[in-house]
């Protein structure tokens, strides 16, 4: 079942100019289906990167003039290159074929960031256009749904389909939002093969990390700490290995779409923490296969830490879907008052507090300082994106 996603209209959009789209996701986040989806009445040609026939053919192309590369594919309207971070100079054969003005769009397709490995979009600077793609958004899981209707507001999706939408939430935060969960019968085993098989694929054929069981170990550390400050030291003495390897492990799974890290917020070093980090999963399915903990109890004994990565990460999934126009933080006073969240957009500050179930919280400290009412995210709405 194909499921309807935001980035069509922003990827509809890109179609009208002859600049290289970058499209970059964790592998399996649905890169290839979206493409296929948009380009199904158009003539493509696909070629995958990881898969050697794919690989020579392409090699062979630039050995070749421009347009004639183009007729050994047959002069395709749009050509696809998947996995594209898989040979050194991707960027630079595309740039000589955009310079020479051939005639189809190009697509690239990679599963961790081009700018981390080989550089290959260096060479395409002012020549390309970047959409970031990663696991669906909550609020497109519920489009997906029989009896969802646009016409409602969040607010009236919530009143009116409540039972549904709890009932998908449960099954969001255990499962995530990657494709396959949504269509799958058997949620776990696939989550289960996707951490195993897929997800680390692109870490481990960096060669950067000679001990595969080593990451495995960070990984199940960061999972059980999601959501928390976590210290270098601590995973470094942890792990038995210095902390120029962790920072350089760390870098390589943000790069690769498993996590990503927030930054404190501050504008007074004196009162205010400001060189720590918290780190979250993109997706808590990956979070929980690390763990192997797949219970849909809404009592679990982590359902507080659970709640908060996946409202983090929709927040960060949007961001990366229109741009990174938001900068997001957490803040915590020297005072030990804290905000979960900040979202920073120009000179606008709006903060959040996430929490499972309805409480009072006392955010004075920093309503005080910054003029700004800091928000309560709950279970009781989790349609909070606008």
């Amino acid at each position: 079942m194909y499921i309807k996603r935001i980035a069509e209209e922003i990827l509809s959009k890109t179609l009208k100019n002859s600049k290289v789209l970058i499209i970059l996701g964790a592998r399996q986040v649905g890169k290839t289906t979206l493409i296929r989806h948009i380009l199904a009445n158009e003539k493509t040609a696909f070629l995958n990167l990881d898969i050697e026939v794919d690989k020579n053919r392409f090699l062979a192309m630039s050995t070749l003039e421009p347009f004639q590369a183009m007729k050994t594919i047959g002069e395709p309207s749009y050509l696809i290159i998947d996995e594209a971070q898989r040979l050194k100079n991707t960027g630079q054969i595309i740039k000589g074929w955009y310079d020479a003005s051939v005639n189809p769009k190009i697509f690239l397709l990679g599963s961790s960031s081009l700018d981390l490995i080989n550089q290959p979009a260096e060479s395409l600077t002012g020549r390309n256009e970047k959409l970031f793609l990663s696991p669906f958004l909550f609020k497109e899981v519920v489009a997906s749904q029989p009896w969802y209707s646009a016409t409602y507001e969040n607010a009236a999706l919530n009143k009116n389909f409540g039972p549904q939408i709890n009932s998908l939430l449960i099954q969001s935060l255990v499962f995530g939002n990657y494709p396959e969960t949504i269509n799958s019968a058997d949620k776990q085993q696939y989550l289960l093969n996707l951490v195993s098989d897929y997800l680390l694929k692109d870490v481990l054929q960096l060669g950067l990390i000679k001990t595969p069981d080593l990451i495995k170990k960070l990984l199940m550390l960061l999972a059980h700490q999601a959501g928390a400050e976590v210290s270098v030291n601590e995973l470094a003495s942890g792990l038995g290995i210095n902390k120029a390897t962790i920072n350089k492990y760390l870098d390589l799974l943000e790069e690769t779409f498993v996590i990503f890290r927030l930054p404190a917020f501050s504008t007074n070093p004196r009162k205010e923490i400001s060189k720590s980090r918290k780190i979250y999963f993109y997706d808590t399915g990956v979070r929980n296969a690390i763990l192997n903990e797949f219970s849909l109890n809404p009592l679990r004994s982590d359902i507080g830490q659970l709640w908060e990565n996946w409202v983090v990460a929709e927040f960060a999934k949007h961001n990366l879907l229109f741009g990174r126009k938001r900068n997001l933080f957490f803040w915590r006073s020297k005072a030990k008052s804290e905000v979960d969240m900040i979202v920073k957009e120009g000179g606008r500050i709006s903060a959040y507090e996430i929490k499972w179930k309805k409480q009072n919280i006392n955010t004075r400290a920093f309503e005080n300082q910054y003029r700004v009412k800091v928000k309560i995210i709950d279970s009781s709405n989790p349609l909070f994106i606008d």
